[in-house]
């Protein structure tokens, strides 16, 4: 389990800058790729609150998870954390949600176009990963 944890810390920042999707306005023009990266660089110029919770959810949740399940799983931390990191992780659980609502919306809405990418899938197993390597820690919390 430790070794799957560990390889999120590689995993999380590819998932970073892969595409997500494609999307362009109108079905006649060229389609954008967009990476979590990407999208929180848009986000920086036009809304900063909504930047900073982005980040959040979308980068410091899932990391600081990853790191802290590592501590308890090499007895650096107390077992005792691991509430709070699954709480991280379901934190970081909302971006994807939210990236899934957007595309839903846009493709509602039919006056843009957008294609998901193999991005959105690896960054949603990253975090179910994630999620999946905190109950199987909770649960064999004894070994730890």
């Amino acid at each position: 389990m430790r070794w799957i944890n560990l390889s999120l810390l590689v995993l999380f920042p590819v998932a970073w800058f892969a595409p997500l999707m494609q999307a362009g306005l109108l079905p006649l023009f060229g389609l954008e790729r967009i990476s979590v990266i990407t999208g929180l660089q848009a986000l920086w110029s036009s809304d900063v609150v909504l930047a900073l919770v982005v980040t959040l959810f979308a980068l410091f949740a899932p990391y600081l998870k990853t790191i802290g399940l590592a501590l308890v799983h090499f007895g650096l931390a107390d077992p005792r954390l691991l509430p709070a990191l699954t709480l991280l992780g379901k934190l970081a659980m909302a971006d994807v949600f939210l990236i899934a609502l957007y595309i839903t919306v846009i493709k509602g809405i039919g006056v843009g176009r957008i294609e998901t990418l193999w991005g959105l899938y690896l960054f949603t197993l990253c975090i179910l990963t994630s999620i999946g390597c905190s109950i199987l820690t909770k649960r064999n919390e004894s070994k730890y």
